[in-house]
This record gives C-alpha cells, structure tokens and sequence, in this order.
C-alpha cells in the first residue's frame, strides 16, 4: 500500500553544493569501469530474477567486504535454490512499481533478512538491492552515513535502516532535480560515499 506522498527535505544550498562537488570528484576520481561488475550481475538478475551465491560473491568484491567471515561460510552450505527463492522476492520487491522507492526498499531489505549474513548491516544488502534495481535504489555504507551527518542529516540504526536512508536519497535526488541535474539514486549514494571519505 502506498502512502500519502510526502513532503521533501530541500538540502540546504550549501550543503548542496557540497554534495554536488562531492558528485563531480567521484566521477572525476574514480575509473569509468569500475561498476563492471556490477553492471555484470544487473544482467544476470534481470534475466533470472533472482541472485545466487555467485552473484552475492560478486558484489562482496565489488563492494570490497571481507569474506573470511562465519556468514560466508553459512550461506556457501545454503542450496543455490534456497538462495535464489529468498532472492527473488528481495528482487520483486525493489522492483514493484506500486510500491515508493522506500517502501520497496524496506521491503526488498526484508526478504534479505532471512540469509545467513543479511539479518543486520545493510552495506552488502545494500549492493545486492541496488544490483536488482539499478534505476531504484541506491548502496548505504558507513560513507553514506558520514556523508549524510556532513549534510546535517540524521539517520539512526534502528531496524528499518535502509528504507529510511532510501527516503533521504529521494530528497537528495528531488533536491537535485530543483538544480537541474537529474541524478539517479546510485548519483547520491557516489556523492554521499565520496563526501563522506573526506578528510
């Protein structure tokens, strides 16, 4: 069920422009090939509609996380099918129109939960959101935090997490949009990770 839309946050025009250079050096700063692989694995979910455990060690590289963790070990002894019939809810969920960008991310975020290594932390559940709707969602990791705090935004870690920070990326986004720049999603969260690298 949608709700009500809602009013905004405009970013203050400093702290836009802030975010608008953190933008600019991202782009400046990083190879124009690095989200290859991600690319790669928006392909394959498109096509199959769900992510497996080769997808998930993918973006775990992409995302540069550790993978000599117990979790890793728990979802490598999980059947490809187990991990595909949770996944695929997670992948109809971003991607349900009825939905607003937040709602389908809580619950896309939801459906990951019952992975081993998904129950908390949404950086890695984060990558494989955004990979299952590239045009939707965006990634959220400790540089987004520190980055959202550099803006004067809060966001707490209280479960639901990350349909909250996806509505702080909607008013980013519509901010930017007020500035004549039409940035996706995945536009914010490079802005957010770079401004929130910053020394």
């Amino acid at each position: 069920m949608n709700m009500p839309d809602r009013t905004f946050q405009v970013l203050d025009p400093r702290y836009w422009e802030m975010l608008r250079g953190s933008h600019a050096a991202y782009q400046s700063g990083t190879s124009p090939v690095y989200d290859e692989v991600l690319i790669e694995v928006a392909d394959r979910i498109r096509t199959t509609a769900s992510i497996g455990k080769a997808d998930i060690g993918a973006l775990l590289f992409w995302k540069r996380l550790r993978a000599d963790t117990t979790w890793v070990r728990e979802l490598m002894t999980t059947p490809e099918q187990d991990v595909r019939a949770v996944t695929a809810k997670a992948v109809a969920a971003v991607n349900d129109e009825s939905l607003t960008v937040p709602e389908a991310a809580s619950a896309g975020r939801r459906e990951l939960a019952a992975l081993p290594g998904f129950k908390t932390g949404d950086a890695l559940a984060s990558a494989l959101l955004l990979a299952a709707a590239p045009g939707r969602m965006a990634i959220y990791d400790d540089r987004a935090q520190t980055g959202l705090e550099t803006l004067g935004l809060s966001l707490s870690a209280a479960r639901g997490r990350y349909g909250r920070y996806m509505e702080l990326v909607e008013d980013l986004r519509s901010t930017a949009n007020l500035h004549r720049h039409a940035w996706t999603a995945r536009d914010v969260d490079t802005a957010l990770f770079w401004l929130g690298g910053q020394k």
